[in-house]
């Protein structure tokens, strides 16, 4: 479920996620406390805001829209709620079905940052969609301004992410020739991260997960349900995030379950996410590259 923040942890976390620039960072936050003094002792105290570790990571890393060697287009199907969109990205050329991956956004939709991400996992041999979880407003085009983008997925709940997460589930299941049904694997970022978690705790069928720095089960009945393969990355500046899988892994060790865990020193929140401030491109292509060596291990293994 969606944990509701004040107003300034709300921007924030849409300044860590890339939805503007640290000078409109303060701005907003001016108007909010109604003076910069009081705007500058409110960011202070944020984490968030230190500076990160200067770090390099190839120059390939995103990957264009036009990209030679991939096949990209918006999507639409069927979803409980009406119609569903996504981005349905797959190498050139596909010879044969492969495995799949559904990519999950943050709590502003399916942006260019996810497509991007999208693709990349396309350039890694998958078949990957970017679900947009705002299909039942009409989609993430409709809200142009993050802060609208973020209000309206707060609207969304979590039984219908999970119905609508289903539904691109099923829609992959259906690419008959180009997705293998029964290999399919599912990773997500931050408010994704949660949705990753809160899927594979009730649907079987998720070959593998990796959720990045989302909220994690709270329950072990929850997690007693999850049969699925899990890599969890998480960041060590993201102490309430990260403290919280403590009693999480306490509880898959005991309960015998299949996951990795990664915790990135000197790294916050939203590390991945190359367009934000706390983005950490050693950290960020450490956690991609282990994220899709094990999806290739439980996707691409040999039936028994």
């Amino acid at each position: 479920m969606y944990e509701s923040r004040n107003p300034i942890d709300e921007l924030v976390h849409l300044y860590v996620d890339g939805a503007f620039d640290r000078r409109e960072l303060v701005q907003r936050v001016v108007r909010v406390t109604g003076s910069l003094t009081a705007a500058v002792a409110a960011l202070a105290g944020f984490e968030e805001l230190k500076a990160q570790p200067p770090s390099a990571c190839p120059p390939d890393v995103r990957v264009p829209a036009d990209a030679a060697d991939l096949e990209a287009r918006d999507v639409e199907f069927a979803g409980p709620g009406g119609r569903m969109l996504g981005y349905l990205v797959q190498p050139r050329g596909l010879t044969e079905a492969q495995p799949a991956v559904i990519v999950i956004h943050e709590n502003r939709g399916l942006v260019e940052h996810i497509r991007d991400v999208t693709r990349r996992a396309a350039r890694a041999g998958f078949v990957a969609l970017g679900v947009d979880l705002l299909s039942r407003q009409g989609g993430t085009a409709q809200f142009t301004e993050p802060t609208q983008q973020t209000a309206a997925y707060n609207r969304t709940t979590v039984f219908e992410r999970r119905s609508d997460l289903i539904a691109a589930l099923d829609y992959l299941k259906g690419l008959d020739g180009r997705v293998i049904h029964d290999r399919i694997a599912a990773v997500g970022f931050c408010a994704g991260g949660a949705n990753v978690w809160e899927l594979i705790a009730n649907v079987e069928e998720i070959a593998a997960a990796a959720p990045f720095y989302g909220a994690p089960p709270a329950t072990e009945a929850e997690i007693a349900r999850i049969k699925t393969p899990i890599l969890a990355m998480y960041a060590e500046r993201d102490r309430n995030l990260t403290a919280r899988m403590a009693p999480v892994m306490t509880t898959l060790l005991a309960q015998q379950k299949v996951f990795g865990f990664n915790v990135y020193e000197g790294v916050g929140h939203a590390f991945h996410n190359d367009t934000g401030a706390a983005y950490n491109a050693a950290a960020a292509c450490d956690a991609w590259q282990k994220t899709m060596t094990f999806f290739n291990k439980f996707l691409r293994a040999p039936r028994a």
